[in-house]
C-alpha cells in the first residue's frame, strides 16, 4: 500500500511517531544512522587520465601510434614525432572542448532546503534539512521549499507549486484528510508534498516517509545516473569509417609490400614504403578537423540562442527526426493570461498576453470602451480586490508575486487600466474570508465601492458561486438570475472548460452595516452574479512558427507534458502540433501498454498529458527503438530523466532549473522553442560540411595510395617519402577541408526530409565520386611524374619526386573548390564566394613553395626548386581532376532530368 493510500492514523503507527511531539532527538540521530542524510550522493566522476585514454580509444589513432613507433624504430625519427604530433593535438582539441563534469546530482542538491522547520520532543525547532529522518514532523508555511517527501497530517489553505517536478503550471491544491484506494499519479496525489517544490500558499503539517534517494527526486537523480551516454550517429559513422579505412589500409599495405619483394626490392624500403601508404590511407587531420568545425558550429549555435556542451551534439541535431518538447514555459509562456471574459450577456476577447497591463477587450473585432461597460469595471474591480497577488514592475518587467491564477486577474485589471495601490486606497479591505479547497471559493469585504455600503467580492469555482446566487447584474442593474439565464451562464461556462480554460466565476453582495456573523454560509450566499472569465497558459507565438518549420523539415513534434488531456490538447491544436483528439493520450493509459505496443502507439500519438518522468523516458526508448533521432526539451526536474535518455536533451536556459541545464547537451539562452530550429538548421549544414571535406580528404588520400601502389606494379621508384605524403595530409589537405566546414547551407536544406539514421557518411553517389576523382590525381600525378622522369632521368629522382609532389599539392587545391557542392559547379556557386577557402589554398599553397624554394626545408623534405617549365607541367596536370569532377557533376545531373 502506497503512503497516500493510508490513513492519518495509520501513517503515524507505521513511521512510529506523534504529529504533535514528533520523534525524540535521540530518535532522530539513531534513525539518520540507519537512514543516512537527507541529500543525493553524487556519482563518482571521471579522472582525467582515464579521459584522455579515452581520445585514444580509436582505430584510426591505435594505427597511427603503431606507424609513429616503427617509424622510429627505423630512424625516420622525424615522421614519428610529426604523427604523434597531430594525434597528442587532437586529443586536446577534443579534451578541451567536451572536458565538462556532469553537475546534475550537484544542481538537485541545489534545489533542497538547507533548514526545514520540524517538531521534535515536542518542540518546534529549525534543523538543517540534510538531517531529517523518516518519521520527522515537519511544519511548512508559505515561500518554503519543501525538504523532504511528506505524507500531509494537517493543510490549511495549502497551495503547492509542483510545474518542475510534474510539469503542471497552476499551483496544486493539497489536502491532507483526502485518502485513495487505488493508484494515482503523482500529480494527483493531494496528500502529499514532495521534495524541491515550493509552497505558494496556506500552510500545512506533514510526516516524513522519505529522504535522500528515497523521495521522488531522488528517484530522478538514481535514473540518471544509470544511464549511459551513448555515441551520437556522427560518433558512429566517424568509427564505422576509420575501422573500414584502418583494415583496408592494413590490406593495401600488406599486398604493396609483398609485391615489393617479390619483385626483389630491399625489404627495408619496402617496410618504409608500406609505412607511407599507411600515413597516405589514413587521413590523420579528419577527426582534428571534425573537432575544430564542430567547435566552429558550437560558436554559431550560440550567436543563434544555443549553447551546445558537448561537441558531437551539434551533428545530432541536424539528424533529428522528433522533438519530444515539454509544455509549461517551453510551447507557452509560462503565465496564466485571462483570454476570455464573460459579462452583461457578452463574450469578450482579452488581447495582450503576459504579465504586463498592456492589451484591449473585444466584442468581436470591435474594442470594448471601459467607461461603458460598468459590468466590466465592476467583474475587473472583484477579480484586482478580492485578491492576494500583486503585478511588480521590474527593470526587465513585470512579474508576479503570489499565486498565478491570482496574478492573471491582477494582469486583466492591469489591462483595465486598474491597479492594485490605488483601488486598495479607494476600497479598502475590512475583513476576508480566505479561500480554501472545500468552499472553492474565496470572499473579502469593502468600503465605499457603492455609496454608503459595504460590499462583499467573492471569486471561485463557477458552478458553485452560480449556485449561490440568486440575482445577476445586468446594464449596471440587479435583475433575479432566472433559471433560463443559470442555464445560459452554465452553457458559458462549459464552453470555456472545453477549450482548456480555468474558469472562474465573480459576484458581489450588498450590505447596509458589517454582518455579525462572518462566515461562508451566511456572506456567500444570495449573491449577485457579474461575470466569468476564462485563463489559460498561452502558447508562445514563435512557437507555432517554428513547429511549422519542423514539419516542414520533415521533424515531428510531440508535447509530453505533466498538464491535464483537455489542456495540452487545447495548446497543441492551437499550435499546429495536433488535430484530432484521438492524438492525446493521457499517461495512466500507458501503464497498460506493453514497451512492444508503445512503439506502435508512439507512431500515431502527439500529445501526451498528466505523465511520470518514467512514462517520459518510456516514450523517448519507443520512439528511439522505431530508429528516430529524438531531442527532447524541457525546462523541469521532471524533465531530467528524458533529456538524459533522448539522443539529445535540449533545455531551456531561463526557466529550466539547473538539473534539466546540466543533463542537457543543448541550452537555450532565450527559453525559445524557435531556437531549436535554427540549432537543427545549423546541425544540418554542418554534417553537410563534414560529409564534403570527408570526400575531399578521401578522394586525396585514395588518390595518393593508388600513386603509390601503381608505382610499384609497374615497377617505378616510390615517387613521394612518407614526409611528403605527412606533410601533405596534414597541411595542405587540413586547412582546404576545415575552409569547407565553413561553407553556408544550402537554401533548401530546411525543406528535406531528415536523413536516415543508418546512412552511411558515404552513400553510393560519394563513393562514385571519390572514384573517379581518385583515378584522376592519381593519373595527373603520375603522368606528370613520368614526364619528370623522361626529363631528367632516375639519377636525378629528386626533381621528378618534387614535380610530382607539386602537381598532387596543387591538385589537391583545384579539387577543394570542386568539392564545395555535389550538384552545383563552381562557377554556379561562384570561385570566390567561400573567402575561408581561399585562404586556406592560398595558404597550402605558399607552405608548398616555402619546402620547396627554402633551403632549410629542401633536405627534411627531399625537395628541389622547380623551374618554370616544371611549373607548366604542374599546372597542366593538377587541373585534371577539376575538370574531371565538374564535367561528372553535370553528367550526374542530366542523367537525373
Amino acid at each position: 500500500m502506497e503512503w497516500y493510500e493510508k490513513n492519518i492514523e495509520n501513517l503515524l503507527s507505521e513511521l512510529n511517531t506523534n504529529e504533535q511531539t514528533g520523534i525524540s532527538k535521540e530518535e532522530a540521530e539513531n534513525r539518520l544512522k540507519k537512514y543516512g542524510p537527507n541529500e543525493l550522493k553524487e556519482e563518482a566522476k571521471k579522472s582525467l587520465l582515464s579521459k584522455i585514454i579515452a581520445q585514444f580509444n580509436d582505430f584510426l589513432v591505435i594505427i597511427l601510434i603503431i606507424a609513429s613507433v616503427i617509424s622510429f624504430i627505423v630512424g625516420e625519427k622525424t615522421d614519428s614525432v610529426v604523427i604523434l604530433a597531430i594525434v597528442a593535438i587532437n586529443a586536446f582539441l577534443s579534451l578541451y572542448q567536451e572536458g565538462r563534469a556532469e553537475k546534475s546530482l550537484e544542481a538537485l542538491k541545489k534545489m533542497a532546503a538547507p533548514n526545514a522547520k520540524v517538531i521534535r520532543s515536542g518542540s518546534a525547532t529549525v534543523v538543517p534539512a540534510n538531517t531529517l529522518v523518516p518519521g520527522d514532523i515537519v511544519l511548512l508555511e508559505s515561500g518554503d521549499i519543501i525538504p523532504a517527501d511528506l505524507r500531509l497530517t494537517e493543510t490549511s489553505n495549502l497551495k503547492v507549486e509542483e510545474a518542475s517536478l510534474t510539469g503542471e503550471s497552476v499551483p496544486v491544491e493539497k489536502d491532507a484528510n483526502e485518502i485513495f484506494d487505488h493508484e494515482v499519479s503523482l500529480g494527483d496525489r493531494k496528500n502529499m508534498a514532495y521534495m524541491s517544490t515550493i509552497v505558494t500558499y496556506g500552510r500545512a503539517k506533514g510526516a516524513v516517509i522519505g529522504t535522500g534517494h528515497d523521495t521522488e527526486i531522488g528517484k530522478i537523480a538514481t535514473m540518471i545516473q544509470t544511464f549511459e551516454d551513448e555515441t551520437t550517429p556522427l560518433q558512429k559513422k566517424l568509427n564505422e569509417l576509420g575501422k573500414y579505412l584502418g583494415i583496408a589500409c592494413i590490406i593495401v599495405c600488406a599486398l604493396v609490400f609483398g609485391i615489393g619483394i617479390f619483385q626483389g626490392r630491399d625489404i627495408l624500403d619496402m617496410f618504409m614504403v608500406a609505412i607511407s601508404l599507411a600515413v597516405a590511407a589514413i587521413p590523420e587531420g579528419l577527426p582534428a578537423i571534425v573537432t575544430i568545425v564542430l567547435a566552429l558550429g558550437m560558436n554559431k549555435m550560440v550567436r543563434r540562442n544555443a549553447i551546445v556542451k558537448k561537441l558531437l551534439a551539434v551533428e545530432t541535431l541536424g539528424c533529428t527526426t522528433v522533438i519530444c518538447s515539454d509544455k509549461t514555459g517551453t510551447l507557452t509562456q509560462n503565465e496564466m493570461t485571462v483570454v476570455k471574459v464573460y459579462t452583461n450577456g457578452k463574450i469578450l476577447d482579452v488581447t495582450g498576453t503576459g504579465y504586463g497591463p498592456e492589451g484591449e477587450f473585444k466584442v468581436g473585432d470591435s474594442p470594448l470602451p471601459l467607461e461603458k461597460s460598468i459590468n466590466l469595471n465592476t467583474l475587473l474591480s472583484i477579480g484586482l480586490l478580492c485578491n492576494d497577488a500583486i503585478l511588480d514592475e521590474t527593470d526587465e518587467g513585470y512579474r508576479i508575486l503570489g499565486d498565478p491564477t491570482e496574478g492573471a486577474l491582477v494582469t486583466l485589471a492591469g489591462k483595465g487600466k486598474m491597479f492594485k495601490e490605488e483601488m486598495n486606497g479607494k476600497f479598502p479591505r475590512v475583513e476576508e474570508i480566505p479561500f480554501d479547497s472545500g468552499r472553492k471559493m474565496m470572499t473579502t469585504i469593502h468600503e465605499n465601492f457603492f455609496p454608503n455600503k459595504l460590499v462583499s467580492f467573492t471569486k471561485g469555482a463557477p458552478d458553485i458561486v452560480i449556485n449561490r446566487s440568486s440575482s445577476i447584474y445586468i446594464d449596471g442593474k440587479i435583475v433575479p438570475l432566472t433559471s433560463k439565464l443559470k442555464e445560459e451562464i452554465l452553457n458559458i461556462n462549459s464552453k470555456f472548460s472545453k477549450k482548456a480554460l480555468r474558469v472562474l466565476a465573480f459576484a458581489f453582495r450588498k450590505y447596509d452595516h458589517m454582518p455579525n456573523d462572518l462566515t461562508s454560509e451566511s456572506i456567500e450566499n444570495d449573491m449577485v452574479l457579474v461575470g466569468l472569465v476564462g485563463m489559460i497558459d498561452p502558447p508562445r507565438e514563435e512557437a507555432k512558427d517554428a513547429i511549422k518549420r519542423c514539419e516542414e523539415a520533415g521533424i515531428k513534434a510531440v508535447m509530453i507534458t505533466g498538464d491535464y488531456k483537455e489542456t495540452a490538447f487545447a495548446i497543441a491544436k492551437e499550435l499546429g502540433m495536433a488535430e484530432d483528439e484521438d492524438e492525446a493520450i493521457m499517461g495512466k493509459e500507458l501503464d497498460g501498454v506493453s514497451d512492444d505496443d508503445l512503439k506502435d502507439l508512439v507512431k500515431q500519438k502527439r500529445v501526451y498529458a498528466r505523465v511520470s518522468p518514467e512514462h517520459k523516458v518510456r516514450i523517448v526508448n519507443a520512439l528511439k527503438a522505431n530508429g528516430e533521432i529524438t531531442a527532447m526539451t524541457g525546462d523541469g526536474v521532471n524533465d531530467a530523466l528524458a533529456l538524459k535518455r533522448a539522443d539529445i536533451g535540449v533545455s531551456m536556459g531561463i526557466t529550466g532549473t539547473d538539473v534539466a541545464k546540466n543533463t542537457a547537451e543543448v541550452i537555450l539562452t532565450d527559453d525559445n522553442f524557435a531556437s531549436i530550429v535554427s540549432a537543427v538548421e545549423e546541425g544540418r549544414i554542418i554534417y553537410s560540411n563534414i560529409k564534403k571535406f570527408v570526400f575531399f580528404l578521401l578522394s586525396c588520400n585514395i588518390g595518393e595510395i593508388l600513386i603509390v601502389t601503381l608505382s610499384i606494379l609497374l615497377g617505378l621508384e616510390v615517387p613521394l617519402i612518407p614526409i611528403q605524403l605527412l606533410w601533405l595530409n596534414l597541411v595542405t589537405d587540413s586547412f582546404p577541408a576545415l575552409a569547407l566546414g565553413m561553407e553556408k547551407g544550402e537554401p533548401e536544406i530546411m525543406k528535406i526530409p531528415p536523413r536516415n539514421p543508418d546512412e552511411p557518411i558515404l552513400d553510393k553517389g560519394m563513393v562514385r565520386g571519390i572514384i573517379i576523382q581518385s583515378i584522376a590525381i592519381a593519373l595527373g600525378a603520375l603522368l606528370a611524374y613520368r614526364w619528370g622522369l623522361k626529363t631528367y632521368g632516375v639519377e636525378n629522382l629528386i626533381i621528378p619526386r618534387t614535380i610530382t609532389f607539386s602537381t598532387l599539392i596543387t591538385a589537391e587545391l583545384l579539387r577543394a573548390y570542386s568539392s564545395r557542392s555535389e550538384k552545383h559547379t563552381i562557377f554556379e556557386l561562384g570561385v570566390f564566394t567561400n573567402k575561408t577557402l581561399t585562404y586556406a589554398t592560398l595558404l597550402s599553397f605558399v607552405l608548398l613553395l616555402i619546402v620547396i624554394y627554402l633551403p632549410f626545408f629542401q633536405p627534411i623534405f627531399d625537395t628541389y626548386p622547380l623551374s618554370l617549365m616544371d611549373w607548366q607541367v604542374v599546372l597542366l596536370h593538377a587541373f585534371l581532376p577539376l575538370v574531371v569532377g565538374e564535367t561528372y557533376k553535370l553528367f550526374s545531373r542530366k542523367k537525373a532530368l
